[in-house]
């Protein structure tokens, strides 16, 4: 198959065709070019020289790439190219079907002539090839006629995109003074159109906006500076606009721009200036040390760092009295007061100051000196001071116990001013103190208001205040000390309170206790003491008292002592010191004989050795015992507790279902009222009389105090037992009197009746069953056996009596 040349529909298209067609040849080198022949012979001779000759099938499809223009904005269909068979003969018998990408929806073929065309307007950007599939078919059998072939409809590009900047606008900087042809920024445009064919997309870059201070590489797009030494504090933003135009930047290319904002950073190119050489400014000589008293200031061009400047003082007389420091937010030199000002001495001070940047670029230094200097005067003004004391502060002293009156001390004052007006002194008074001194008002002498003590206040501190008698607003004071001297007026003392240990068995002449004393006074009134006993005497019966000339003296014993004999002693000795006067008092030592404990240095008493070897002081064995009693009462009280819970024997009243209420009481013998009485078992006519229920409350409950045996009171006898009753059919009336029965509580109950039987051989030793009423013995004389016995006695004297009772009461009522 092959293209036809003649497809062209015009002069013009047929150019192109060619055109595309050379191109195509030079520049894919993967066009293939298929084509049907007759069958070639090739020959190939042997090594015998025998000729071998192969034979290679026909192939008839013959074309190259086929190309279509993109943009199509025609009302036909665009005419694409033709495709031929060799088997086709022009009589109709071929059919030519189309396949592949866009095949039907895009491109359409004649299946006849074999004829392509594309249907809608294509864009390379989107997509600039399609892959279609060509087969010849024979109309008679439906059979190919040669094998499916593939070919590729390349989309031919047109100019039809302009460059862009994707991240344009752009904001950029470069230092002020670059030199010329300095780098600032590179800009970079995009085109969508083909790179690879023509001129679609070949951009070049120029300034339109921003001369004559920048420029633009038309190949990189670099933006350069174009002019030297630009200066930031002339102009400092500058707005470049950078067109980029395709197709070389030729006539009818097509172009885009964007704008590039660019800030001059500033450097360090401007030195400080005063705005003037000369300053001045007035201070009041009352201005107070340490606080603001002017402000200068140098200006700077330039910003951040390169505009920080440093102040200082350069003439020492000035330094001297002022300093100068930067402030960081102003930029200001501040003028602080360093020594106070006196009009009277110095009316005026000039300052030689100077200003000069902390951070200098050295490669600007040709332009000269970074710093400047000024000028400042300051002018000291007369001010009405308050009065001047000769000293900062006063230290007096005085002895104590001094008249009142006495003098301690003067402090002077002046007004410093030129008029000298007088001053008048006072002490300043506080409540919550003693006075203790007063001072003169126009001499400033100091004196004392009472005694005083040295050894209750040793320093007394105090502020005077001075005024001007013309100006009492004008106060100054001054701190004075008065130190109060010692005399000696406290006699010693002996230094213990304790009661001094003495251990029985001491020998004579052994060393008991080493005494000292102690002195109120100075140690200059005070420096020793002496001891003795009263009368001046080193001796008596039992002890001896040596003064060891250190101001201590030694007690020693001049026999055996023992605490049997005497336990306590009491031994006066006389103290005094060596001071002018010297005084002197007399004390009183205790001294206890003990058993002390053997094996120890220490001086304790065998009782409270015992506590102190158990390393258990007195509050130790408090707090022991307290924690014994409480676990005591804890269990005492679980006990009390466990002895006194007791289980209810119905659950509840409202519980309606089967209960077994079980009794765990223990028989009280014949004396027990309250239990069972068998009588009723063998004695059914009585039990009606004794209609009682041991799970219902009776109406009357008899008082412990009638509480006797049941043998007195319903004995046999007095209830005509009858031996020969069936007690089965006691038992049966008594179950259908309680099924009977409407006054019973809503649950069931269970009466438990025990019957020992009739007819024992041995007899019965219970006294329940006893024809008569008590025994034949005489129990009078158990009162004759002694106090052991006289509970019983009076227990058994008690039963007959009651018995007696009951069995004439029993006859009473039977004859009644």
């Amino acid at each position: 198959m092959k293209v036809n040349p003649s497809s062209c529909l015009c002069p013009v298209l047929l150019c192109l065709c060619f055109l595309e067609r050379g191109y195509e040849a030079r520049n894919y080198s993967q066009a293939k070019v298929i084509s049907r022949s007759h069958n070639a012979t090739h020959h190939n001779q042997t090594k015998d020289g025998e000729t071998e000759v192969h034979h290679r099938p026909k192939r008839g499809w013959i074309w190259n790439q086929f190309f279509v223009l993109e943009e199509h904005i025609g009302t036909d269909a665009q005419y694409v190219g033709k495709l031929h068979s060799n088997s086709d003969k022009g009589d109709g018998s071929v059919r030519y079907i189309l396949s592949g990408e866009g095949a039907g929806s895009i491109f359409i073929i004649n299946e006849v002539t074999g004829d392509i065309h594309a249907t809608k307007s294509l864009d390379r950007e989107k997509k600039s090839h399609y892959v279609l599939h060509a087969q010849a078919i024979d109309i008679n059998t439906n059979k190919p006629l040669e094998p499916e072939s593939e070919f590729i409809i390349k989309v031919q590009d047109i100019n039809d995109n302009a460059p862009k900047f994707p991240d344009g606008p752009f904001v950029t900087s470069v230092p002020e003074m670059s030199e010329l042809g300095t780098s600032v920024f590179q800009v970079t445009a995009t085109d969508a159109d083909d790179p690879t064919y023509g001129n679609s997309a070949r951009v070049v870059y120029s300034v339109l906006h921003g001369q004559p201070y920048f420029s633009v590489d038309p190949k990189t797009g670099i933006i350069r500076t174009a002019l030297a030494d630009m200066d930031r504090e002339a102009r400092e933003h500058y707005s470049v606009v950078i067109q980029a135009k395709d197709m070389a930047g030729q006539v009818g290319g097509l172009s885009g721009s964007t704008t590039v904002n660019i800030t001059l950073t500033d450097v360090n190119d401007n030195p400080p200036k005063f705005p003037q050489k000369n300053y001045q400014v007035f201070v009041p000589e009352s201005a107070q040390v340490g606080k603001p008293v002017g402000k200068i200031k140098a200006n700077d061009e330039d910003i951040g760092i390169n505009a920080e400047i440093k102040y200082s003082i350069l003439n020492p007389e000035g330094a001297a009295v002022f300093s100068i420091s930067t402030d960081k937010d102003t930029r200001e030199g501040v003028i602080t007061l360093r020594k106070p000002l006196n009009y009277e001495k110095k009316k005026q001070y000039s300052l030689h100051i100077s200003a000069e940047n902390t951070h200098v670029d050295p490669r600007y230094s040709y332009l000269g000196s970074f710093k400047d200097d000024a000028t400042l005067k300051i002018t000291v003004g007369d001010v009405d001071e308050p009065p001047l004391f000769s000293m900062d502060y006063y230290i007096m002293e005085v002895y104590e116990n001094a008249r009142v009156g006495t003098e301690v001390g003067a402090v002077t004052a002046r007004d410093p001013d030129s008029k000298n007006s007088p001053v008048r002194y006072f002490i300043e008074r506080r409540e919550d103190k003693e006075v203790y001194f007063d001072i003169e008002s126009i001499s400033g002498v100091i004196r004392t208001t009472q005694l005083l003590d040295r050894e209750d206040t040793p320093w007394h501190n105090i502020t005077v205040m001075a005024t001007e008698e013309d100006n009492p607003s004008l106060q100054s004071h001054v701190p004075v000390t008065v130190q109060v001297l010692d005399v000696n007026d406290n006699p010693p003392k002996i230094n213990t309170e304790d009661e001094i240990i003495i251990c029985e068995g001491t020998r004579a002449g052994h060393v008991i206790q080493t005494i000292t004393a102690v002195d109120k006074d100075d140690f200059a009134n005070g420096k020793g003491f002496s001891f003795s006993f009263p009368g001046g005497v080193s001796a008596n019966p039992n002890f001896t008292i040596k003064d060891n000339e250190d101001s201590t003296a030694s007690i020693t014993a001049r026999r055996r002592f023992h605490r049997l004999t005497q336990e306590l002693y009491e031994l006066a000795v006389v103290v005094w010191d060596d001071g002018e006067p010297v005084l002197s008092s007399t004390g009183t030592l205790t001294l206890r004989v003990c058993s002390c404990q053997r094996g120890t240095r220490l001086k304790i008493c065998q009782s409270e050795a015992f506590l102190s070897s158990a390393g258990l002081s007195t509050g130790a064995l408090i707090a022991i015992l307290l924690c014994i009693l409480i676990l005591l009462a804890i269990v005492i009280l679980f006990i009390t507790l466990r002895r006194s819970k007791k289980e209810p024997l119905i659950i509840s009243e409202e519980d309606i279902r089967e209960n077994v209420v079980t009794y765990d009481d223990e028989g009280g013998g014949e004396e027990d009222t309250e239990a069972f009485d068998i009588i009723a078992l063998r004695n059914p006519a009585a039990a009606e009389e004794l209609k009682f229920r041991r799970d219902v409350q009776p109406e009357c409950i008899r008082p412990w105090s009638s509480r006797r045996p049941i043998r007195s009171r319903l004995s046999p006898s007095s209830l005509d037992i009858d031996e020969e009753t069936d007690v089965g059919e006691f038992i049966k009336q008594r179950v259908s009197e309680a099924d009977q029965d409407t006054s019973v509580p809503p649950y069931d109950s269970l009466q438990t009746y025990a019957y020992e039987g009739q007819g024992s051989p041995a007899g019965s030793i219970s006294s329940l069953g006893s024809p008569g009423a008590h025994s034949d013995l005489d129990y009078n004389s158990l009162d004759d056996w002694g106090p052991k016995f006289e509970k019983i006695a009076e227990l058994y004297g008690e039963d007959i009596e009651t018995a007696s009772e009951s069995t004439e009461k029993a006859e009473s009522e039977k004859q009644t």
